[in-house]
């Protein structure tokens, strides 16, 4: 804001002000006749502001007051004759109606002509109902209307003047307020370690995605989808962001999981949907089903890519309608959840197989987060260990804990290229948990340690994690890892010249433990000559050629050759 000569604020740019807001009914009351000048009006002192110079009022009001309104305006003519005042009838059966009000207001504010490249804008919220008051706030705060809220208030009993009053202008910028800011800032950052159950990640992408999750389980329900490997925390998340909703009070309804895996024929139908008596052999009950179990809260659907059409079909038209037919019945029946769904396919590639439906996927994909493995999250196998033995301790009441060089050679093994946790971090744990189990006096020794580096070899032997041409898919077949990947057709469809520099640039990624780590090796040479080599920005670009992530690199499993 700028100052004129007298000390009063104008709007910055020369802009006009232009204030909104309605007569009130009560307090712009003239009373008897003769008196009208003596007393405090907000409308009326509103225009009188010796600090706050105001172009045009739009002054709204019922029709049954347009006497008043006429008045008001008359008043401010004779007052301060510099102010537009324009009247605005608008009709409202019930004013004390929530619904109503804030229809109407937003249609106002739909039909008004804002020019804000030519005016500022300020919405009085002294005068009308209460209900009113709250409508400004939240069609203001919402960015309908590109305007600021002004309050003004009687004068105090020293001042000469008894017409005027003072005024107080609110910007919602609530960053521009320090405490507010610092609050907002510490529940964010409490969430956030809500959602990673209060383990502090090292992972800069992992921790990213987290803020991201964080944001939007607080402002929409739109259906999440959550893609990575077994074991890699989709389910837990997946609780944390309906635990975290709920104490937000933004949903009400339980946490209901299945594993779309275990789900096959009429079960499938009877388990989602449910089904009415008879429906097929065996029902000899009505079963309401688990998407009206979740009815006002959380749907988490891990696995969803083994969904069969048939129940993708129904499971879409349940999202968007919220109404569905139980299996066998001819009466629809209404659940509203928001949807969580889970996966370590890539869908897109069952898209293009026929084995997942396009708009479904179109319809969960609005909000997707891919999951690092714990090989692609080493830096955290570290603070993972501390949080496995405090959950030891609260389960079995027994503290336990590493010698120094124990824990030095299990991290040395476990961050290591051979370690290649294919059961990422549930198999961490369940490793801490034997370790732990195993322990005398409350201590992990090295020989304890050394016992179990043995039996984690044995188990992933002869899938290991040294460098080799094939993974393993989920029906335990070995695969190429680039046609795992790209598909048989996207790989087929590559130059040869791409597809031996791919080829190498993959496998520099899957034995590196972060994105930059893989970039500075791949670019040492080039890097040198550069000011800022932005390593990861050139490689994460190279991999979107293909349509590739680095955390998709990280699912990929390799096996031994021969």
């Amino acid at each position: 804001m700028d100052m004129d000569v007298d000390g009063r604020l104008i709007p910055a740019g020369g802009k006009k002000r232009v204030v909104i807001g309605f007569v009130g009914t009560q307090l712009d009351f003239m009373g008897r006749k003769g008196r009208r000048f003596g007393k405090w009006r907000p409308t009326v002192g509103l225009c009188l502001q010796p600090d706050l110079p105001v172009d045009r009022l739009d002054l709204i009001h019922a029709p049954a007051s347009l006497g008043l309104a006429a008045r008001v305006r008359a008043d401010i003519a004779l007052l301060a004759p510099h102010v537009e005042v324009v009247l605005h009838a608008l009709d409202l059966h019930d004013p004390w109606d929530f619904e109503e009000v804030y229809t109407r207001l937003h249609d106002f504010t739909r039909a008004y002509s804002f020019a804000p490249e030519a005016e500022d804008y300020l919405v009085h919220i002294t005068t009308g109902t209460h209900v009113a008051q709250i409508c400004w706030f939240l069609l203001t705060e919402a960015r309908y209307l590109p305007a600021r809220l002004i309050q003004t208030f009687p004068p105090r009993q020293e001042e000469v003047s008894k017409t005027v009053g003072g005024h107080a202008i609110i910007d919602l910028d609530l960053s521009r307020y320090d405490q507010i800011a610092q609050r907002f800032a510490r529940e964010q950052a409490d969430n956030l370690s809500f959602l990673k159950a209060g383990i502090a990640t090292r992972n800069e992408p992992f921790n990213r995605m987290i803020e991201q999750i964080e944001r939007v389980a607080g402002r929409s329900r739109a259906p999440m989808l959550l893609v990575g490997p077994t074991g890699a925390g989709k389910s837990f998340l997946a609780r944390r962001i309906h635990t975290l909703k709920a104490q937000h009070q933004r949903l009400e309804g339980r946490f209901v999981e299945v594993n779309c895996a275990t789900l096959r024929g009429d079960a499938a139908m009877s388990t989602l949907f449910g089904h009415v008596k008879g429906a097929f052999t065996g029902a000899l009950g009505e079963r309401a089903g688990l998407l009206r179990a979740a009815h006002g809260g959380v749907l988490f659907l891990d696995e969803i890519g083994e969904l069969g059409l048939d129940e993708q079909a129904m499971l879409l038209k349940a999202i968007e309608e919220k109404r569905f037919f139980p299996f066998g019945s001819d009466r629809e029946v209404e659940s509203d959840f928001q949807l969580i769904a889970g996966t370590h396919r890539d869908l897109r590639q069952r898209v293009s197989e026929g084995l997942f439906r396009e708009d479904l996927f179109a319809r969960i994909n609005l909000w997707t987060f891919q999951l690092p493995g714990l090989a692609g999250r080493r830096e955290d196998i570290e603070p993972n260990l501390d949080f496995e033995l405090a959950r030891h301790a609260r389960e079995y009441g027994e503290q336990v804990r590493f010698n120094a060089e124990a824990r030095r050679r299990y991290l040395a093994f476990a961050t290591g290229p051979e370690a290649c946790w294919r059961g990422n971090f549930r198999e961490l744990g369940a490793s801490l948990t034997r370790m732990a189990t195993l322990a005398n006096a409350g201590r992990i020794t090295e020989a304890g340690v050394e016992e179990e580096i043995g039996r984690l070899q044995a188990t992933w032997h002869p899938a290991a994690c040294g460098e080799g041409e094939k993974v393993l898919d989920v029906d335990g077949g070995a695969v190429d890892p680039m046609i795992a990947l790209l598909g048989e057709r996207g790989w087929a469809a590559l130059d040869v010249f791409d597809q031996v520099q791919l080829r190498a640039v993959v496998e520099v990624c899957a034995r590196a433990s972060s994105l930059s780590e893989a970039g500075r090796h791949l670019f040492a040479v080039s890097r040198q000559g550069r000011k800022q080599p932005n390593d990861a920005d050139r490689l994460r670009k190279y991999l979107a050629r293909f349509g590739l992530s680095f955390e998709q690199i990280g699912q990929i499993k390799p096996l031994r050759s021969g």
